[in-house]
């Protein structure tokens, strides 16, 4: 793709993505129900705990239980789960608000950021009504879906055509990424514990079960679905027992 920068050259653009799902990995873990089970066990048996490392967590699935139940939630802090993330600007915004999360974010500072930007799906709702806090969404029409994305992808290419033209002029990358929206996509590593992870799905999923509603913003949503489907995997047992909960951060 060729374009005509303002002071007349021609510059080569490469091809602008639009995309409408997200990226979620699991880079590394050290997570697993028996982490629960002895940093619990510490309270009453003290060092001999560490003999509960390698324990079969099926057999304690009632103190899992229990410790969720009550909320005692310090013991589901012993482990970790760092992701690799691939979403919008404006998710990693949302995201951020959880501050018992450690982040790592590329930067447009050291590098020429790409052209990958978010458009919405043909299954995202459009249209908000009701009062802030408890917002519900209804589907568009096909003439709002068709103004969307045409709108976007205009507004995302001209933007990232100022961008290059900056760039191009010699501007340096931290001054020229303002030109650019918060749907471009960007990536980082996101770590946390287990209770940092139940506290940020309690409120980044809707869920018809959860003890206390939340109504969270799909594109957060569709990056909080992945991340407990991949911790269900390691913390079978804990995330029964947060379900079984109401979905209520212990």
């Amino acid at each position: 793709m060729e374009l005509t920068m303002a002071a007349g050259t021609i510059a080569t653009v490469p091809d602008i993505t639009f995309r409408s799902d997200m990226t979620v990995e699991l880079v590394k873990h050290a997570a697993s129900d028996a982490d629960v089970i002895w940093a619990a066990r510490v309270s009453t048996k003290g060092e001999q705990s560490l003999a509960d490392i390698n324990a079969d967590p099926q057999r304690s699935a009632g103190l899992i239980n229990y410790l969720m139940r009550d909320r005692h939630g310090t013991p589901f802090e012993h482990s970790s789960m760092t992701f690799y993330v691939c979403a919008p600007i404006f998710v990693f915004r949302e995201f951020m608000r959880h501050r018992t999360f450690s982040y790592n974010e590329e930067s447009g500072r050291y590098r020429q950021l790409e052209p990958v930007f978010y458009v919405p799906g043909p299954d995202r709702k459009l249209v908000q009504t009701g009062k802030p806090g408890a917002y519900d969404f209804t589907p568009g029409t096909p003439a709002q879906h068709a103004l969307v994305t045409e709108t976007v992808q205009t507004a995302c290419k001209q933007s990232y055509v100022a961008y290059l033209e900056m760039l191009e002029a010699g501007v340096a990358r931290e001054v020229a990424r303002t030109v650019l929206p918060v749907g471009l996509y960007s990536s980082m590593y996101a770590t946390c514990n287990a209770r940092a992870l139940m506290n940020f799905l309690s409120l980044r999923i809707k869920h018809p079960e959860a003890a206390y509603p939340s109504f969270p913003q799909r594109e957060i949503e569709m990056v909080a679905e992945q991340m407990e489907q991949l911790w269900a995997v390691l913390m079978p047992l804990t995330h029964a027992a947060f379900e079984r909960s109401g979905r209520v951060c212990p």
